[in-house]
């Protein structure tokens, strides 16, 4: 694989630097291609969910039909998570080397297959090996987009113009959600793999139309010249723009990086927290809240719609903060805390109080999950981002892996011992003490400032 990551195919290598622009076309061309490269990777990573989160709103139909129970499905949730970090660590190290654009597209193609099989076959061996392979494929989407960015927007504009980056997380978890309750309950539980499959081959197209790799592939400065905005490390060292062997990559700016261990370990337990209303939450409010599958689908876009107001406020209010993501990240986590106390407290019948407590956790969980990754940025050199991003992903979808076995299987074990619900009430104190862990271990993190 080490030669592979040396030289990739010709369609995917970075574009050679074009001849320079003049000033007055600089001036001209800059702003429109730094607003095409945010809308391009914002609408397509927002693609990239739809083509993810789909399998948990029609866990249950897909479950019921074919026979699958709790530790089963969970287990097909786990390998698709746990793939998926190491898809976005190993494709975070070939994105890196790469050009956003091509690999982004050929992500989105790719996972769009995956979904078309997934839809096509009604075998568990076959549904576990599909999902495991979208997992990794979806490891395509989020390197090339922190790529993009690092190259397009400087250090100082990052908090605020990636929170508002961010918010393609919601809209296309948001979207999932709806989509997949909406396509089976019109056509049948394969439609919701159909259906987001077909978009995902339309935004592959506009990825190849609108996305641009780096500022000097199209005749334009480095983002640092054109803004004059360089922060001390830069000064010193300069910005960068030298490409990294694969060992400089993975093993200088990660490995030997002790501040990018604590913010990876950190999001294990935030991702624990992100995902176990997202895996399970569907089925969790059918199952003890009296709850249908358009309520769950409803319940999906309540937690992702919540995170967008939030994400776009603390990633502001992190930039003026001078950079400090995990005391942001930190104070955010508090009231998820009591949130999910609360839904344990809720007896079924007020749904509509669990929604209230499930969009407080989507409003304090997503800013967080934004900033721990505008960290992988600040930490490193903007030619590891995506090596970095992968590294600081994979203890995420670690966590999100662990949560979607570990609580499948307690439910499918304890529901024999203790009962259906009294299995679901183990669950949400696991999540409960998952809270505190990322609360501890962000605390590590609280003076956490950007490289330079």
């Amino acid at each position: 694989m080490s030669n592979w990551l040396r030289s990739p195919r010709s369609w995917l290598s970075p574009p050679p630097p074009a001849p320079p622009l003049p000033a007055h076309e600089i001036a001209r061309r800059y702003p429109w291609f730094r607003w095409a490269v945010l809308e391009s990777t914002f609408l397509g990573y927002a693609t990239f969910y739809v083509v993810r989160n789909n399998l948990s709103t029609v866990a249950k139909d897909v479950g019921g039909a074919l026979h699958y129970d709790h530790d089963m499905i969970g287990s097909i949730l786990a390998v698709s998570a746990i793939t998926y970090g190491i898809g976005k660590f190993v494709m975070g190290a070939v994105s890196d080397r790469s050009n956003a654009r091509t690999f982004m597209a050929l992500g989105l193609v790719l996972t769009a297959l995956c979904n078309f099989a997934f839809g096509a076959v009604a075998s568990y061996p076959l549904h576990l090996a599909l999902w495991a392979l979208n997992g990794f494929v979806q490891g395509m989407g989020w390197p090339p987009c922190g790529r993009a960015m690092g190259h397009w927007f400087s250090v100082r504009e990052r908090g605020s113009v990636f929170a508002a980056w961010n918010i393609a997380h919601n809209v296309g978890g948001g979207i999932a959600g709806v989509m997949a309750a909406w396509a089976a309950g019109s056509w049948g539980w394969q439609y919701a793999f159909h259906i987001p499959a077909v978009l995902a081959l339309v935004g592959a197209g506009y990825i190849l139309l609108r996305l641009h790799d780096t500022p000097q592939s199209v005749g334009l400065p480095s983002i640092e010249v054109y803004r004059n905005d360089f922060t001390a490390h830069e000064r010193h060292h300069g910005t960068g723009e030298i490409d990294l062997s694969f060992r400089e990559l993975l093993v200088v700016h990660v490995l030997r990086n002790r501040a990018l261990w604590f913010v990876a370990i950190a999001n294990f337990f935030v991702y624990v927290v992100r995902y176990s209303m997202l895996d399970w939450g569907p089925t969790y409010l059918r199952e003890v809240k009296g709850g249908s599958l358009e309520s769950g689908g409803l319940a999906i876009m309540v937690i992702e719609f919540a995170g967008i107001p939030s994400t776009l406020l603390m990633g502001w209010l992190s930039d003026r903060l001078g950079g400090r993501r995990g005391m942001v990240s930190l104070l955010c986590m508090i009231p998820i805390l009591f949130a999910f106390w609360g839904i344990l407290l809720n007896p079924p019948g007020r749904l509509w109080l669990d929604f209230t407590l499930l969009g407080v956790v989507g409003f304090f969980v997503y800013p967080p999950v934004m900033l721990l990754g505008v960290s992988a940025l600040d930490l490193t050199s903007k030619k590891a981002v995506g090596t970095a991003a992968g590294f600081v992903g994979l203890f995420g979808y670690m966590g999100r892996t662990a949560q979607a076995k570990g609580f499948g299987w307690m439910v499918h074990h304890y529901r024999d011992t203790l009962g259906l619900v009294a299995g679901w009430n183990l669950v949400l104190y696991a999540i409960l003490a998952c809270t505190v862990a990322a609360i501890l271990l962000l605390a590590l993190t609280w003076n956490q400032r950007p490289r330079g």
